[in-house]
């Protein structure tokens, strides 16, 4: 009896303490949006204040959560938005909020990712996305390179290639900088005449950038881009919404330093908003004589002139100087040398001054000046305009005269010249070169110029968005550039002699043996110019269950070329050139429910030629039937999300054919041509965030990437004439150079509030040297494919600590420990004679480095 007693009495109170909890158990629903646009933000935080209860939004924004019943505090927060505090009396089984909206931290901020094509949902739009916040570039830059923020995106590779001061480099898909579209605020940046993207121009951006997003493949703005292995769209922060500033002082390894203030007024109730940034740079430089002083400065003035209209003035500029290393070198000559990866060749020391030779000095300002205008139309259409100007200037080091051996290193070796002027110590002898010229009656025999590359570049982009129904938007605009790029070489310094006479006549406004001066122009003199006008357009389909795109782009790019130095029977300015590019690009994403969806997409384009293959030549005599190049793409991918996972998984194939490149073979020029690569693979990205607290990433990439067939080639002498024609054994070759097995894990754990820790692991596997084409012209190169560099890893781990200062500031403390177990590896190669490791050319990646930097912020 007792025991059935206690039985009952056991079960009465389970079934009263559960009773009494459903009862004070309610389920909390909501959704979180952009409040300028609508659109959800997916991972949202959503606290109760002074509890542990809190959960993340979904794909759709949405969020649930089980809360007391009573009256709590909610707190909403998504990095890059004002955090909203909500106070919620939570009465019944059930509440929904409704819709919630964030307004953004910086004024226009959503316009901003409307003309940049920024995808806020990888659920809702069918292409593969990788996102890296605000709070991730702050507590991982340190003294890394822009690019490498994106190391554990599936398919990037990035290495910091010579060693130099924004000498990085990044491939996605086997794709240089040239074939992908990278872009500011949805302006492009690629170099109007070739395409490729010089990071040393925007070392600042880690210093400016609010949000990066990734876009692998075909992407999403509708832009005429050269897009072909995915875009990069950088976001930079705009006028903060709220009044305040920061102060920044780091340190690292090799004398790094840094330091940066920025001021902003916030919104005032004029409608007007104003902030400004500075910073600087400096350091010795991990390779040993590539020390360096960069600048960043940006400037934002916006004015809300009603709910229709904004105006947004945005300036920024990072001027730089650096020493590079100007070769790769043999595996056994690093091992040869007590500096080991760090080894370089490339310099010397100018009466007492570090000075880099031939190919070892390089400066640069490309500023940029934008002036948005976002007009709200209504509640369903609006029109995004950006007028942009840059004005750059700079150039590189170069060595010319009857000597320029004495302060030049064998690009094909690596090692000095045999004339080449050297120090017992192996560093280049500035002293026997001042006085060997000093001393010649003829001049100067070997002396710096400046291989000098400035430009104007002027656009305009206009975006209109139309949300014709509530399933249909349409968005169409202008894409519109003016371009003319300077190019010259420029005597920089006599190097000890009283003046310098070219040994041939170069220029049409030369006389011979005319006697030359610093400042004076030889070698070259011409000017590139571009016209380019471009016309897109895009349309969306959404629903609850499935979403598509349709869009297609056709641009009319002109080319020009001015021989300011030389002409082709009289003719210095050549006729303008024409080509009409175009694209279209399909996709659809369809969502089983709310965890699972699939989607495919696809796209045709074409390219026109690069300018210097319509003028190979370096002269006004064009190649007017330069092919395009064409590009035929598709995907297929699934994804899976819930509240703690999320899992992305996609396959690719891209034919890329009829690519053109030129080389440089000895004193001639190579000019090769229809060229055929296939590149493909399987990419895999997961993140698991079991608490608020800790968050667990993790990628995988395997892709085969090969060039598709042999072809023939032409080389040319320096004065344009052919001299023969040879086979290239390039089929089923590796692309070298962007390693075709990638991993990475990433673990990030808040360990008490305010103090974050950071371990990343990132692997780089099937990694083939790069290859000049006009070197593989035996037949015993067919079949035989480029070296296999070793695979290697490498393990940064990061610490980061905010507190409350005193009253009113605020503090944060970072520091970053990169590769810390100080692998040794090859991170880029060129392949040799022999195809494998002793004949390659090689720069080592980076060994143990560190940094630490305290930012206050009132």
């Amino acid at each position: 009896m007792k025991s059935q007693l206690k039985h009952f009495l056991l079960f009465a109170v389970l079934v009263i303490v559960s009773t009494v909890t459903a009862v004070a158990q309610a389920t909390l629903k909501g959704k979180i949006v952009d409040a300028e646009n609508n659109e959800p933000l997916i991972g949202a935080t959503v606290v109760v204040k002074g509890s542990t209860e809190g959960t993340v939004t979904d794909m759709d924004g949405s969020f649930t959560l089980n809360v007391k019943n009573g009256k709590i505090v909610l707190a909403i927060s998504y990095v890059g938005y004002n955090e909203l505090i909500k106070n919620v009396k939570i009465t019944g089984n059930n509440v929904n909020l409704g819709t919630i909206s964030l307004a953004p931290d910086a004024i226009g901020l959503g316009e901003v990712s409307v003309i940049a094509s920024i995808i806020k949902s990888d659920r809702q739009t069918p292409i593969p996305i990788s996102n890296v916040k605000l709070a991730t570039i702050e507590e991982k830059v340190g003294n890394l390179e822009f690019p490498e923020l994106l190391k554990s995106t599936p398919s990037v590779y990035v290495t910091r290639d010579s060693g130099g001061y924004g000498d990085s480099r990044i491939n996605m898909r086997g794709f240089d900088s040239s074939n992908l579209g990278i872009l500011i605020n949805g302006v492009p940046i690629n170099g109007m005449e070739n395409g490729k993207v010089y990071w040393s121009n925007w070392s600042g951006l880690s210093d400016v950038s609010q949000f990066i997003q990734v876009q692998r493949g075909l992407g999403a703005s509708a832009l005429g881009l050269s897009s072909v292995g995915g875009t990069m769209n950088m976001v930079t922060k705009s006028t903060e919404a709220q009044k305040g500033g920061s102060a920044y002082i780091g340190i690292g390894n090799d004398g790094f330093r840094k330091y940066s203030v920025s001021v902003s007024t916030g919104l005032m109730d004029n409608g007007w908003a104003v902030t400004l940034m500075g910073a600087l740079n400096t350091g010795d430089g991990y390779v040993k004589g590539t020390n360096y002083e960069g600048w960043t400065y940006f400037g934002n003035i916006s004015k809300i002139i009603n709910e229709h209209h904004k105006l947004s003035l945005t300036a920024f500029g990072a001027p730089q100087w650096h020493n590079q290393r100007a070769t790769k070198h043999y595996i056994e000559d690093y091992k040869n040398s007590p500096d080991g990866g760090r080894f370089s060749n490339s310099y010397g020391y100018l009466n007492g001054e570090l000075t880099g030779g031939a190919y070892g000095y390089n400066y640069y300002h490309k500023p940029q000046v934008s002036l948005n205008h976002y007009w709200t139309i209504n509640e369903n259409s609006s029109l995004t305009t950006s007028l942009y100007a840059s004005m750059a200037t700079g150039g590189g080091r170069r060595v010319r005269g009857n000597n320029s051996n004495w302060l030049a290193i064998d690009n094909n070796s690596g090692r000095p010249y045999e004339d080449t002027k050297l120090t017992a110590g192996g560093l280049l002898d500035y002293d026997a070169v001042l006085a060997a010229n000093a001393s010649n009656p003829n001049g100067s025999q070997a002396i710096f110029t400046n291989a000098v590359n400035d430009h104007d570049w002027y656009g305009v982009l206009s975006s209109y968005k139309n949300r014709i129904t509530e399933k249909f938007t349409f968005t169409g605009g202008f894409d519109g550039r003016y371009y003319k790029g300077y190019h010259k070489e420029v005597i920089d310094n006599l190097l000890g002699g009283a003046y310098y006479m070219p040994g041939s006549k170069h220029l049409d406004y030369e006389s011979p043996n005319v006697i030359l001066k610093e400042g004076d122009i030889v070698q070259y003199h011409s000017v590139g110019e571009i016209v380019w006008a471009g016309l897109f357009a895009q349309a969306e389909y959404n629903t609850d269950k499935w979403s598509s795109f349709l869009s297609a782009s056709i641009t009319n790019e002109s080319y020009r070329y001015h021989d300011k130095g030389g002409n082709v029977d009289g003719k210095k300015v050549s006729d303008f050139y024409h080509f009409q590019p175009w694209s279209v690009k399909a996709g659809y994403n369809y969502k089983f429910n709310r965890n699972h969806n699939v989607f495919v997409n696809g796209g045709y384009f074409t390219r026109a030629p690069f300018f210097n293959s319509v003028f190979p030549n370096n002269n006004v005599s064009a190649n007017a039937d330069a092919p395009y190049e064409k590009i035929v793409t598709f995907e297929l991918g699934y994804g899976f999300n819930n509240e703690y996972f999320n899992v992305a998984l996609n396959g690719y194939y891209t034919r890329w054919m009829d690519k053109s490149t030129r080389r440089r073979v000895g004193q001639e020029y190579a000019n090769i041509t229809g060229l055929d690569a296939i590149h493909m693979g399987v990419e895999l990205e997961a993140t698991y965030k079991p608490v608020k607290t800790f968050e667990l990433k993790g990628m995988f990439s395997l892709g085969d990437w090969k060039w598709a067939d042999d072809v023939h080639f032409t080389i040319y002498d320096e004065s344009s004439k052919p001299i023969g024609t040879y086979d290239a054994y390039v089929k089923d070759v590796h692309v070298g150079n962007s390693a075709q097995l990638t991993a990475a894990l990433s673990a990030s754990w808040e360990v008490f509030k305010g103090l974050k820790m950071n371990a990343d692991y990132n692997f780089a596997g099937k990694n083939y040297a790069d290859f000049d084409p006009s070197n593989r012209t035996s037949k015993s190169d067919a079949g035989i494919d480029s070296w296999k560099m070793p695979n290697f890893y490498t393990i940064d781990l990061g610490l980061s600590y905010r507190f409350d200062l005193c009253k009113g500031l605020k503090a944060v403390i970072y520091s970053n420990v990169y590769n810390l177990t100080n692998t040794c590896y090859v991170a880029d190669a060129t392949d040799g004679a022999t195809h494998n490791w002793d004949s390659a050319l090689v720069f080592y990646g980076f060994g143990r480095t560190w940094s630490t930097g305290f930012k206050v912020m009132f």
